[in-house]
């Protein structure tokens, strides 16, 4: 049985913000009550372990998500907060620590207020959310930055790198672009070529044994290819295999960027939607990717990007059109 190791609880998909490329979209979506989240961390809580990552939109327009946060954590869940980081002033800071969060990651689409300002759509953005982590920080909360890379802002990521270090941070993880949600509408004028997406890779591969913090690749299972990971564990895209999203709807994802429901909690338990649910099954099941990633000598360890297969053509386990690799031939796999 697969382990659920990571679950990502979408409290609302309200924002502050407008980005470019937004997962959750403009569209409202019904939120489930409080009791209902309640309920639903009780029962993730009788069956498994995972680290529950607090999300949204911003999460933080939730009244009660450092409610919810704290009572999670009560339940013996490690617990992280998801956000933009600029609704966070001092107080805020120190009630997300009182609730027992552990690590909070801020976005940041730039190392300077233009880019950054410009992706997500509001002015001032970039100071609200360095003001945010610095709050954090004194705060004595651990935080991480999230970059979602795009042709706009590649050429920043070694400044975000070294604003990184010079704040004094946990971690930066680059998030490799999926177009959906707001995404769809930009997808082509935001997205990396393949090649492209392996340089930055092989950059962050470089990196990460020269700095004194955690890097980490998100939505880039080619990163264990490149690293040269040779294993029969999924390493790699952990959509539906051993993470899983859940909407402010309810409706259980393989993860927040494959718009597929396996099911909903009002109807069916979260428990029983993990261990049954036929979209997981297969999503688990390398021999059953389809196309380059099928063909692939890397599919265990990689499994290609499902949300992006999905997006450009469909399926989810067709392959990922970012991916620049042609199996067999060993050429670019470092």
């Amino acid at each position: 049985m697969n382990e659920l190791r990571i679950l990502f609880l979408e409290l609302t998909k309200r924002c502050n913000l407008e980005c470019v490329y937004c997962r959750a979209g403009k569209v409202p979506e019904e939120e489930l009550s409080k009791d209902e989240v309640l309920g639903l961390v009780d029962e993730v809580a009788s069956f498994a372990r995972p680290l529950l990552i607090v999300t949204g939109g911003e999460p933080l327009m939730r009244e009660d998500a450092l409610e919810v946060a704290s009572h999670a954590s009560r339940k013996g869940l490690p617990v992280a907060l998801a956000t933009n980081g600029t609704l966070i002033d001092r107080n805020l800071a120190e009630d997300i620590r009182r609730a027992g969060i552990r690590r909070v990651s801020v976005s940041l689409d730039g190392a300077k207020p233009q880019v950054h300002d410009r992706m997500r759509g509001v002015k001032g953005a970039f100071d609200a959310a360095l003001s945010g982590i610095g709050h954090l920080r004194e705060a004595g909360v651990e935080v991480q930055v999230n970059t979602t890379v795009t042709r706009q802002n590649v050429s920043e990521v070694p400044e975000v790198l070294e604003l990184c270090l010079k704040l004094g941070l946990r971690a930066l993880h680059l998030f490799m672009f999926v177009p959906v949600g707001c995404g769809m509408e930009v997808g082509e004028s935001v997205q990396l070529p393949p090649e492209d997406c392996d340089d930055v890779l092989r950059w962050l591969q470089g990196k990460s044994s020269d700095v004194p913090i955690e890097l980490r690749a998100t939505c880039a299972p080619q990163y264990f290819r490149i690293a040269g990971a040779n294993s029969r564990r999924r390493l790699g895209c952990l959509a539906g295999v051993s993470a899983c999203f859940i909407s402010s709807a309810g409706d259980v994802q393989p993860c927040g960027y494959l718009p597929l429901s396996a099911g909903n909690i009002k109807e069916r338990s979260i428990k029983e939607i993990w261990e049954r649910a036929e979209m997981f099954r297969s999503l688990r099941d390398p021999a059953r990717l389809k196309g380059r990633c099928g063909a692939c000598e890397y599919r265990y360890v990689c499994g290609g990007c499902r949300a992006r297969a999905f997006a450009k053509g469909g399926d989810p386990l067709g392959e990922d059109p970012c991916c620049a690799y042609v199996p067999g031939t060993n050429m670019g796999a470092r």
